[in-house]
């Protein structure tokens, strides 16, 4: 949800499509004690939040609800999870798409071995050379996310993640998002990197550090990043933050507004409940 820069090129914001995605904050507990969230910096050549630090996710793709797939979900449905999501079917896709960007973005597979139920590690050098290799086919669609589970006899681990926030990008920006967010548990055996192509960098961070970071103007961050990081203030473990993301139940659309002077130029972003926002 970028402020968009003014330029020669006029377009009704009115006919900007509002393209469903979603994002997911990969948390682990910290050897030092509270948590961390894993982060990353998009590329300055983005046309979509250029240099913004966010996590890994994007659009929700056709192939993300390919019937077939729903198959290798883990305790979840496609009815169960629309409901979660207060729509009438399609779900299912949005936790599909978490796995596959969080894999495209991050390298880390939200997913176990169908034979043992285990979740997948990368703590071989074989096995994280064959998934890297897996990762570049799956980011350039030589490959789909569904024809790796067949391959690799895995089950997608749909049932570890969990939705806690939506938000929808402001009318006016020239490209607009229907955006879920959810949390799941960072693999313990798997260690995730950018990809040097969407993402130029990416580190852990505990919630406080990054906070004080963008208050200090050091960690650039989206309005619905920042919120995201907020919720995961007051708690102290993964299991913690889990327990009350499950607790959530079906979050109200938050659509911030923006500011746009006599001039046309965006000045500022309102939220919901800000002084001034029904008007705008």
């Amino acid at each position: 949800m970028s402020t968009p820069t003014k330029t020669d090129e006029p377009f009704d914001p009115a006919t900007v499509p509002v393209k469903p995605a979603a994002t997911v904050l990969l948390i682990r507990d910290a050897d030092a004690g509270g948590i961390e969230v894993f982060m990353l910096r998009r590329t300055f050549n983005a046309a979509f939040a250029s240099g913004m630090f966010v996590f890994p996710g994007g659009k929700v793709d056709d192939v993300d609800g390919v019937e077939e797939i729903a198959d290798l979900c883990d305790g979840l449905t496609d009815a169960h999870a629309s409901s979660l999501l207060g729509i009438q079917s399609g779900g299912l896709a949005y936790w599909v798409a978490c796995i596959r960007e969080c894999f495209e973005e991050a390298g880390v597979l939200l997913a176990r071995h169908e034979s043992t139920g285990d979740v997948v590690r990368f703590d071989d050098d074989a096995t994280a050379e064959r998934f890297s290799a897996e990762r570049e086919n799956i980011h350039d669609g030589s490959v789909a996310l569904l024809d790796l589970c067949k391959k690799e006899g895995l089950r997608l681990a749909t049932d570890e993640i969990f939705y806690v926030s939506h938000w929808i990008t402001p009318m006016g920006e020239r490209r607009r998002f229907d955006t879920r967010f959810f949390i799941a548990r960072a693999p313990a055996a798997q260690e995730p990197l950018h990809d040097d192509g969407e993402t130029i960098e990416s580190f852990w961070i505990s919630p406080q550090e990054a906070i004080e970071r963008a208050h200090e103007k050091d960690l650039m961050l989206m309005p619905p990043t920042k919120a995201n990081i907020e919720f995961l203030l007051p708690h102290a473990t993964t299991d913690d933050v889990l327990a009350a993301a499950a607790q959530i139940g079906i979050p109200q659309a938050i659509l911030p507004k923006l500011k746009i002077d006599s001039d046309g130029r965006v000045v500022g972003i309102a939220m919901p409940g800000d002084p001034g926002y029904d008007a705008l």
